[in-house]
């Protein structure tokens, strides 16, 4: 784990970063054909650097690149091992960066520069090396099939993919998409949000010097309607995999059924619930994880538990411990180590953010609901009302719900009153309590007595309108990216007379 430095020696940094601002395609910088997008830092709104977007014909060149480097078969038919070292050295090359990066990182995003260093570039760096040392790892499988025939279940990769990155974890879950689609083989075009361009341009300049053939890793900057949309409705992309809002998620399906029906992965939103029964143990531990779960990252995270439902009998106890626990959290200059809070990602968010505050006139306003430009304070509300936007939407800010139930059965149906299911957490003393309120709620990750989304080796996805198609992180992220084809190889003596058939 790096050691902090100090806000002087960040600022240093960032005054001695060279910007890239152009596309990244076959393997160098290219200047994209559409308008000039200005990246700006979030917490002082001022611009950092013009980058020459992407539009339609570069979404084309860019594929066609990628289809050539796939099928001359320079990395997707490369030995697994020597796939394997490419990434690994594109780790070191992360590594020797992750200054410079991390700054990037929160220049470009508003991130604080304390979550960029001990948490972002090591996790990038770990999720790409977790699935390089897989690659050599996985096997393949043979099916029962008798004496007389040897079925082979193998998986090649899909071909050409496209990633649709968020703005709120640029380069975190571009190596989540990254790692496993090129272990897999595939060549890789990549559109990062429009709001956070810069470090996955970075990345695919390190990836060309790592050794990664021309064509393989590209990097489209540019927006939704140019760019995001033209991969999705795109004959030559078979998969899509997309992290970001329901909304523009369902957009991904609707170009799959338009175009050629090609695969599609969707990791979408939350509205998390952080369930607190009435024996849990050690609320000071209770109320670190219940704000760091909601304020970490300025709420700005899918996972975020933005509903604490609390049993009646420990909420008075549990509440004066996160008001405590609140104040610690300092929030301003991202380039400061001191701050754990940055700033909102753009201006037209942080007005999202206050027009949910001006809307929450039926809740009692317990701490925050404070803005200074890009900057919200922690924010809790309590009283808040079923089917209220407060309950119900993803707000994606520094904005805590709380409800409170009587009865665990009660916190459960709460917890499930929702049109999502990505993450949930339950305190509980009861190991078997605990356990039955785990498999009772609908989500894709539920963490017992803590906050979490699990490790790289487990999946991350959602139920409901949280997900579709698959699961990001674990081998189940690396099968995604793969097709499975089954060879069917016939060992019967013709002099036997019997011909081996399937069931098809």
């Amino acid at each position: 784990m790096s050691e902090l430095l100090t806000r002087d020696e960040y600022v240093a940094i960032a005054k001695d970063l060279q910007f890239p601002c152009t596309a990244f395609i076959d393997g160098k910088y290219q200047r994209g054909s559409g308008d000039v997008l200005t990246t700006s830092n979030p917490a002082t709104r001022e611009a950092i650097c013009d980058i020459a977007a992407c539009n339609a014909s570069d979404v084309d060149f860019a594929v066609a690149k990628a289809r050539e480097a796939f099928e001359q078969g320079l990395w997707s038919k490369r030995h697994p091992a020597d796939r394997k070292d490419v990434l690994i050295k594109l780790c070191k090359l992360i590594t020797r960066n992750r200054r410079e990066l991390a700054v990037m990182e929160s220049l470009d995003s508003g991130k604080p520069i304390r979550d960029c260093e001990l948490i972002d570039i090591p996790e990038t760096i770990n999720t790409i090396k977790w699935h390089a040392e897989a690659i050599d790892k996985i096997y393949d499988q043979t099916a029962p099939a008798g004496d007389d025939a040897i079925a082979m279940i193998v998986r090649e990769p899909i071909g050409v993919v496209a990633a649709v990155l968020p703005w709120n974890f640029p380069l975190l879950m571009l190596a989540w998409k990254l790692a496993p689609a090129l272990a897999a083989g595939n060549s890789l075009v990549v559109k990062p949000a429009e709001q956070t361009s810069l470090t996955a341009l970075w990345i695919a300049e390190l990836a060309a010097e790592a050794g990664l053939p021309r064509g393989v890793l590209q990097v489209l900057p540019g927006d939704g309607e140019s760019v995001g949309k033209h991969l999705g409705m795109h004959m030559g992309v078979d998969m899509v995999s997309f992290t970001g809002s329901t909304e523009t998620g369902r957009h991904f399906l609707r170009y799959a059924a338009d175009s050629n029906l090609k695969k599609v992965v969707l990791e979408c939103g939350g509205k998390n619930p952080a369930v607190v029964l009435d024996d849990a143990e050690d609320l000071d531990l209770v109320a670190e994880h219940i704000v760091n779960a909601a304020f970490w990252n300025m709420g700005e995270n899918c996972s975020a538990s933005s509903r604490l439902i609390v049993h009646e009998k420990v909420k008075q106890q549990l509440l004066e411990r996160i008001m405590a626990r609140i104040r610690d959290w300092k929030i301003g200059d991202p380039l400061d180590p001191a701050n754990h809070l940055g700033a909102l990602i753009d201006e037209a968010h942080c007005q999202k953010i206050v027009e949910y505050l001006k809307k929450a006139s039926d809740a009692t306003l317990l701490i925050g609901g404070e803005v200074d430009g890009a900057f919200v304070t922690p924010t809790v509300y309590d009283d808040v009302v079923m089917g209220s936007a407060l309950a119900d939407d993803e707000i994606f800010g520094p904005v805590l719900s709380i409800i409170t139930v009587s009865s665990a059965e009660h916190a459960i149906a709460v917890a499930n009153n929702t049109e999502y299911g990505l993450a949930a957490s339950v305190f509980s003393a009861n190991g078997k309590q605990a356990l039955r309120a785990a498999r009772a709620i609908r989500a894709g990750t539920v963490t017992i007595n803590c906050y979490g989304e699990g490790d790289i080796s487990t999946p991350f996805g959602g139920y409901k309108q949280s997900g579709f198609g698959g699961r990001d992180n674990g081998l189940h992220a690396h099968d995604q990216y793969t097709e499975i084809k089954t060879i069917w190889i016939d060992l019967a003596d013709p002099a036997d007379g019997d011909v081996v058939q399937g069931d098809g």
